[in-house]
């Protein structure tokens, strides 16, 4: 059987407020990107931040990683695809890929990791039952 995998693709045009003087996005904007990413998913695939909220808990970054490929500049269009990967840790873990559209080129890779908390910052050793319910109505339960 096929291992069953969740990824949302977005695009987003590149603004002139996300590009240093010589017209090439700076690069703290790719955490932002990751950010839609994840905002995206969540929004396809149920599992966005008020929908966490709404449940009782908190969803810190406790971990992100870029890895830069290929500068990409102003006025171009990017293709934001962003992966869940399965974890039997209760956490919320998302790879990214970020292209450019035009030349279909990887501009950067990365990955973040979510940890569970209750609203007091109490860490969560196991998935809270939403989410554990969440990941078996998906299919993507270890």
């Amino acid at each position: 059987m096929e291992e069953k995998k969740l990824v949302n693709r977005k695009e987003g045009d590149i603004r002139f407020s996300e590009v240093d003087s010589m017209g090439v996005v700076w690069h703290g904007h790719y955490v932002k990107f990751f950010e839609d990413g994840r905002e995206s998913f969540g929004k396809e695939h149920d599992l966005g931040y008020m929908d966490i909220y709404n449940n009782g808990y908190h969803a810190p970054i406790v971990k992100v990683e870029c890895n830069y490929k290929k500068t990409v500049n102003y006025d171009e269009t990017l293709i934001i695809e962003t992966e869940f990967v399965k974890s039997k840790a209760a956490k919320i873990i998302f790879n990214f890929k970020i292209l450019n559209k035009r030349t279909k080129e990887i501009v950067a890779e990365g990955e973040s990791i979510q940890v569970f908390t209750l609203p007091n910052g109490e860490l969560m050793l196991t998935d809270p039952p939403f989410y554990a319910e969440w990941k078996k109505r998906k299919g993507v339960f270890i």
